[in-house]
């Protein structure tokens, strides 16, 4: 079966380091459960093999287990951690980033009916489906070039683009597909959430990034939500607490420096902020991360 296939070459190229000679393409291979790891999610689409990932967006707590994938097509801030990983037993997850111009090539060589017609809103950037045999199947052949140098350069972004058309033409293929569309409402969030990225530490006003994105304020706060999961305010909270647990990792008893770094005038604020996220005051985290304690990346 295509699914035994997939959990053996898993672990078989699982590194530490989570990359492989494949560009864009990732292996998680944990054989332990740890703390759950926030990260920036990516545009990428993650296709477990064994074990149950569990990954929170705001109030939302998305599952998936073995057969079953995750695509987001807007960089999110997320949690995640394998919920039952164990020696002689790893969890196994694939994970490979989404290209926006190879999916906006592949809706240009679409003929008639190929696609289902998408209404043009926006959606949550962020779904949870089971994998059919196809999907499984074509993520098999681009893992077996891992063992097959000499044919990666030629048979890799023929594979890749395959697995694209699979995703863009099943049960999520909307959230892929308005990847590749100029002008979705996709398109303009994303430009809103690229500069709170680059700008998070600085306050910003709601009608400039409405502004920004080319929609109305009511518009843009609607969008925002319905992408994101999150306002434009929680979305930067999230930002700022992910870049200060990075800082204290590195800088343990400056608390106080690290909050003003990512935006915050008031300590008490910070303090209470990150311990409401990651479920400890910042002062016993960083000496957890010091301590080589460090939580898992939250995708694939």
């Amino acid at each position: 079966m295509a699914l035994d296939e997939f959990r053996d070459l898993l672990e078989r190229h699982g590194r530490p380091d989570l990359d492989t000679a494949i560009g864009g393409v990732r292996i998680c291979k944990a054989d332990h459960t740890v703390s759950a790891g926030s990260s920036m999610s990516g545009t990428v689409f993650a296709l477990v093999a064994q074990g149950t990932k569990r990954l929170a967006l705001g109030g939302r707590v998305y599952e998936y287990g073995a057969g079953q994938y995750l695509v987001t097509s807007v960089d999110l801030p997320v949690t995640g951690y394998f919920a039952d990983a164990a020696p002689g037993r790893p969890a196994l997850g694939f994970g490979m980033t989404l290209e926006p111009a190879v999916i906006a090539e592949l809706l240009l060589q679409a003929g008639p009916g190929d696609l289902p017609r998408s209404p043009g809103a926006a959606r949550l950037g962020i779904a949870v489906s089971d994998a059919s045999d196809e999907l499984v199947d074509a993520v098999v052949r681009l893992l077996r070039l891992l063992d097959r140098p000499r044919d990666r350069r030629a048979l890799v972004p023929l594979v890749k683009r395959e697995i694209l058309w699979r995703l863009m033409t099943g049960e999520q293929g909307e959230v892929v597909r308005q990847l590749g569309l100029a002008d979705s409402s996709l398109s303009h969030i994303t430009r809103a959430v690229r500069w709170i990225r680059e700008n998070y530490p600085r306050p910003f006003r709601v009608e400039e990034l409405a502004q920004l994105s080319g929609l109305s304020v009511s518009a843009f706060h609607k969008n925002f939500q319905t992408v994101t999961g999150l306002t434009p305010i929680q979305f930067q909270k999230h930002i700022r607490l992910q870049a200060a647990r990075l800082l204290l990792a590195n800088q343990p008893t400056d608390i106080a420096g690290v909050g003003r770094r990512v935006g915050y005038d008031s300590l008490s604020q910070f303090s209470r902020e990150y311990r409401r996220l990651f479920g400890e005051p910042p002062s016993r985290d960083a000496a957890r991360l010091r301590g080589g304690n460090s939580p898992a990346a939250a995708l694939p």
